[in-house]
C-alpha cells in the first residue's frame, strides 16, 4: 500500500502546577517521561523506550507513559510488545480511541489485518469523520476480501475530499477489487499520476490487462517501470500487455527480466517458453515450458506447448497423448485438434488425422459463424 497517514498520539505533559505536592518518586517517573518524550522526539526510540519504563517502573499507571511506549516499540518494530502495551493502555488512557488507532497501527505494521482491522473499526465508530482511520480500516478492509465494504464506507467520504491521495487510493483499490472498474480505474490512475506510484499505476494496469484493454494497460504498466523497475509481477504484466499487442520484441525482455528477479515465476517461464518454440529455439524452450509445467500440472495451455514441444523433437507418441487429453477435456478448443492432425500422419494413422482436419473445419466454421469474441 502506499504510503498512508501514520497517526501517533501526541500526550500533553504534566505542568508545573500538576506536580506539586507529588511524592518525589512520581516526580521522577514524570522526569522520565518527559526525557522519553524529548528522546522519541529526536527518534532516539531506544532511549524513548528504556526513559518510558524507566517512569513506568516507579509509576505502573502513567497512562502517558505507557501510551508513547507502545508507540515507540512500534516505531521500532517491536510490534508484539507495542500490541501489550498498547492494550494495558486501554485500561487507563483518558483518550482510549487515540490509543486504539495506535494499538491498530501496531497490527497493521505487523501484517496482523484482522486485530487491525478490530481496533481501527472501533476507531471508525468513535470518529466516522476520522478519513485517516477510514482509511486504514478500508485497507484492512480489502486485505480481508471485504472490497464491498470498504467501498460502501469510503464512497460518503469522498465528497470534498477528492484530493486526499490516500483516501482515494484505497476507494479506487476496493471499487476495482470488487468489480466495480470503471469507478475504480480513473481514481487509481489520478493517484498514480499525482503521486508518482509504481504500485498505484500496477494496480490499474493489471485491471486493464484482466479487462483486454491492451493498450491502456502497457501505458500504465509502462509507466509503473519506469518509476520502479523491481516491483514484483509488474514485468510479467508488461510483457503481456506487450504481447497481446503483437510486440514480441519488446515482450520477450520483459519475461527475461521478470525471471531474473524470480525464476519460477509461471506465466513468465510459460510466455518466454513459447516464445522460444516460435523461434525453434527448443533448448532454451523446453526447462521454460517443463518448469511451466511443474509449477502448474493442470494448466492446459501450459500442457498445449509442451505438447508442441514433444511433436516437434520426435515424442509424437506423448504429443498425441497430451492432446488427445486436452481435447477430451475440451473438445472445442481449436488448437489441440489443429496440432493433433500432424502428429496421427507421422504415426501413421492417416484416417485420425482426416478426422481432427475434418473437426478443425468445422470449429472453424462455427467460430466464424460466431465473429469475433467479445472484448
Amino acid at each position: 500500500m502506499r504510503s498512508v497517514l501514520i497517526l501517533l498520539i501526541a500526550l500533553a505533559l504534566h505542568g508545573a502546577s500538576a506536580q506539586t505536592g507529588k511524592p518525589a518518586a512520581l516526580n521522577e517517573a514524570d522526569d522520565y517521561l518527559r526525557k522519553g518524550i524529548a528522546a522519541q522526539q529526536q527518534n532516539d526510540l531506544s532511549a524513548a523506550i528504556d526513559d518510558y519504563r524507566k517512569a513506568l517502573a516507579i509509576n505502573p499507571k502513567l497512562a502517558e507513559a505507557r501510551a508513547n511506549l507502545g508507540a515507540a516499540l512500534s516505531a521500532a518494530g517491536q510490534f508484539d510488545a507495542a500490541i501489550e502495551e498498547d492494550t494495558k493502555a486501554l485500561s487507563s488512557a483518558p483518550d482510549k480511541t487515540a490509543v486504539r488507532m495506535n494499538l491498530g497501527l501496531a497490527y497493521y505494521k505487523k501484517g496482523d489485518m484482522a486485530g487491525a482491522h478490530t481496533a481501527f473499526e472501533a476507531v471508525h465508530a468513535a470518529r466516522p469523520q476520522d478519513v485517516a482511520a477510514a482509511v486504514l480500516l478500508g485497507y484492512t478492509d480489502i486485505k480481508l476480501n471485504k472490497s464491498n465494504e470498504a467501498a460502501t464506507m469510503l464512497t460518503p467520504l469522498e465528497n470534498g475530499r477528492e484530493s486526499n491521495m490516500d483516501l482515494e487510493y484505497v476507494l479506487a483499490y476496493a471499487l476495482i477489487d470488487s468489480g466495480e472498474e470503471t469507478a475504480g480505474l480513473p481514481r487509481m490512475e489520478k493517484v498514480a499520476k499525482a503521486t508518482h506510484s509504481a504500485d498505484a499505476y500496477f494496480i490499474a494496469g493489471t485491471a486493464r490487462l484482466h479487462r483486454r484493454e491492451f493498450h491502456e494497460a502497457r501505458i500504465d504498466l509502462d509507466a509503473a517501470i519506469e518509476l520502479h523497475g523491481d516491483f514484483p509481477g509488474l514485468y510479467t504484466m508488461a510483457g503481456q500487455a506487450r504481447d497481446a499487442l503483437g510486440d514480441i520484441e519488446a515482450a520477450q525482455p520483459a519475461f527475461e527480466q521478470a525471471l531474473k528477479s524470480d525464476p519460477r515465476d509461471f506465466t513468465a517461464n510459460l510466455y518466454l517458453g513459447t516464445m522460444r518454440l516460435k523461434q525453434r529455439d527448443l533448448d532454451k524452450a523446453r526447462p521454460m515450458l517443463e518448469l511451466a509445467l511443474q509449477l502448474q500440472p493442470k494448466s492446459a495451455v501450459a500442457r498445449l506447448q509442451m505438447a508442441k514441444l514433444n511433436g516437434m523433437t520426435g515424442k509424437y507418441a506423448e504429443a498425441a497423448t497430451t492432446l488427445e487429453e486436452l481435447e477430451k477435456a475440451d473438445p472445442n478448443w481449436l488448437d489441440p485438434h489443429i496440432e493433433l492432425a500432424p502428429i496421427y500422419y507421422k504415426l501413421h494413422r492417416p484416417d485420425d488425422g482426416q478426422r481432427e482436419r475434418d473437426i478443425v473445419q468445422q470449429l472453424e466454421a462455427k467460430q466464424q459463424k460466431a465473429g469475433p469474441p467479445k472484448q
